[in-house]
């Protein structure tokens, strides 16, 4: 799975799709939170330069600054060094094809690489998504027409929905080609997506997006484990990418730092950090996400999904 097109950060396979992706990818939402845009063009294409070639974005993030920071980023010759993934939320199939279009203008790109269903948070989110007139529709003509790549699905709030997604895209004919979901050292010990997802998005050769390998900065209030441990814990797993938000240079060179030093963990060094966590990770009390509607933007703003 894993190989080395940089002499300091692995790439590894991205499933059945065959794409290489740097072991670390740059977060889409911490990159449009800069005071200024120069700083955020600097960051993107500093991690670039360094050898990091995934790049996570979403339509919603900071109002489309994200995007569009990235899509400045990306010119003199940056675009065709990354592969560029963003996701959308609208469940119809006119919300996501008119949000698509959005993405594509402020990334200034005619094709993305790769395109995902953002927040796939409800039991009732997947039957939607395939309902006659769903965004699926949508997604599949727009993959026609050249303007993605590849399809896939994010979410954050139970491994549940996840297979709940799977499922519902096998009885209608579809594999997606990505999976993204929180993978760290917290999930494994609570309601895991570890546990109940990636078994079965890795038996059907679907590329595993980690995600939140520091529950959004939350589990290292746990005061049990280091941002060092945390990444490196999460590319131990047996996923393509990690994604890891960088809102400075200072954490991208952590970031880049942790890429450069990784060496898988050994079983017995996991069992520890587990053990150490363990009862701050017993209540998902660090997972936010799963426990709280703070990160559910669709909760927030019901009309992005159409």
């Amino acid at each position: 799975m894993q190989s080395s097109l940089n002499s300091e950060i692995s790439y590894r396979t991205l499933g059945r799709t065959g794409e290489k992706v740097s072991i670390i990818g740059l977060g889409g939402f911490h990159i449009g939170i800069q005071n200024n845009e120069n700083t955020s063009i600097r960051i993107i294409r500093t991690a670039i330069d360094n050898g990091i070639n995934f790049m996570d974005n979403c339509w919603d993030y900071n109002d489309g600054v994200s995007e569009i920071r990235m899509g400045k980023a990306l010119r003199d010759g940056y675009r065709n060094k990354v592969f560029l993934m963003t996701k959308i939320d609208g469940h119809t199939a006119q919300a996501a094809t008119k949000q698509l279009d959005e993405s594509l203008k402020r990334l200034q790109t005619d094709t993305i690489d790769l395109l995902q269903f953002h927040e796939v948070i409800r039991m009732t989110d997947p039957e939607k998504i395939f309902s006659s007139g769903g965004s699926m529709e949508a997604l599949l003509a727009a993959k026609k027409a050249g303007k993605i790549r590849y399809i896939g699905f994010t979410g954050h709030k139970s491994p549940d929905i996840h297979l709940k997604m799977l499922q519902t895209a096998q009885e209608n004919g579809v594999l997606f080609d990505t999976i993204q979901m929180p993978l760290n050292i917290m999930d494994a010990q609570y309601n895991s997506f570890e546990k109940k997802v990636l078994p079965v998005a890795l038996k059907n050769g679907i590329g595993v997006i980690g995600m939140k390998p520091m529950g959004a900065g939350t589990i290292l209030k746990s005061n049990t484990v280091t941002p060092l441990e945390c990444l490196h814990y999460a590319m131990t797993l047996p996923v393509s990418v990690v994604i890891t938000g960088c809102e400075s240079l200072t954490l991208l060179r952590q970031a880049l730092r942790a890429a450069r030093s990784f060496s898988p963990m050994s079983e017995e060094t996991m069992a520890a950090l587990l053990s150490k966590s363990a009862k701050a990770a017993s209540d998902g009390q660090y997972e936010l996400y799963k426990t709280d509607t703070v990160h559910d933007g669709t909760a927030h703003n019901p009309q992005w999904l159409g």
